[in-house]
């Protein structure tokens, strides 16, 4: 079943690109027309490519690795961090800090300080601090919880990135590049889409593009968080089956071996002793000598 028609992406705007002198070259492929000295972008290669990206994405999911949304210009923040809130995935919405993925053992120190300052406040230290030091560790969360709030329960590094916006967010496309991590993202007519691994020619700048596609990237990554408990739940009822057949299952009599395998041993000894004996005893001829 598709996930979007046509006519869903049309009316969104999906397909209108930049204005003619702004274009990428590279964004030929994808450009259908010009109108008005703005470029359209092709819808059907849209269907498809976003098609695409979400299957992949669902089986990145399904394998139960985490995707990392990234869009920091204004219009999509607030639609990408919603959007990522109700599927549990880290999102950066603020500022992308350089180094964010290969410096990440350094980002994971300032999402622990952030804990700290959280443990402070419960068990009783923060109130003892004088007034300046509280309003100065208070800014410091408030800022921390900014720029790295959506990514607290990040404790790897992702399986995937979603941008939105490439030329905007080249610092972590070249970040995901070093670190061989696949990213999606949305790509306009004035974008570059060579370095990205998952295309999707689309306008970036309209609030009803963006939420549309977004969506559909949602969707499929709850799809793949459904199938993965599916097939948890499979296994565990397998596993359980399993085990009620094995203490269901007739116990096997154990036959005690023992008395035979000593019956053996005193045959054994037994015929030894004979053979002592029979060594020992004397024959005739021995006695008429």
């Amino acid at each position: 079943m598709a996930r979007t028609t046509y006519q869903d992406l049309l009316d969104a705007g999906v397909h209108f690109g930049h204005l003619t002198r702004k274009w990428d070259p590279k964004m030929s492929q994808y450009i259908f027309m010009e109108r008005n000295g703005i470029h359209i972008i092709d819808l059907n290669k849209t269907l498809t490519k976003v098609e695409e990206a979400a299957a992949a994405i669902k089986q990145i999911v399904k394998s139960g690795r985490k995707v990392l949304f990234v869009a920091t210009k204004k219009q999509a923040k607030d639609i990408v961090a919603e959007y990522a809130k109700t599927v549990n995935m880290p999102f950066i919405t603020e500022r992308w800090l350089g180094g964010m993925l290969t410096n990440f053992a350094t980002v994971r120190k300032s999402i622990k300080k952030m804990s700290n300052i959280d443990k402070l406040t419960k068990d009783g230290t923060y109130s003892n601090l004088s007034k300046k030091e509280r309003l100065m560790i208070q800014r410091e969360r408030i800022k921390l919880e900014t720029l790295l709030g959506g990514i607290a329960d990040l404790n790897r590094l992702p399986a995937a990135l979603f941008l939105i916006d490439v030329k905007k967010e080249h610092i972590a496309v070249s970040e995901a590049l070093k670190l061989n991590i696949p990213t999606f993202a949305m790509v306009d007519t004035n974008s570059d889409p060579s370095n990205i691994d998952f295309p999707i020619p689309a306008n970036d700048d309209a609030t009803k593009s963006i939420s549309l596609i977004t969506g559909i990237i949602i969707q499929a990554i709850v799809e793949g968080l459904d199938e993965r408990k599916r097939e948890k739940e499979d296994e565990a009822e397998k596993e359980a089956a399993v085990a009620k057949a094995k203490a269901d299952a007739p116990e096997v009599a154990v036959v005690d071996r023992a008395p035979a395998a000593e019956g053996k041993r005193n045959r054994k000894v037994a015929v030894e002793a004979d053979a002592a004996v029979e060594d020992a005893t004397p024959t005739a001829e021995s006695t008429e000598e």
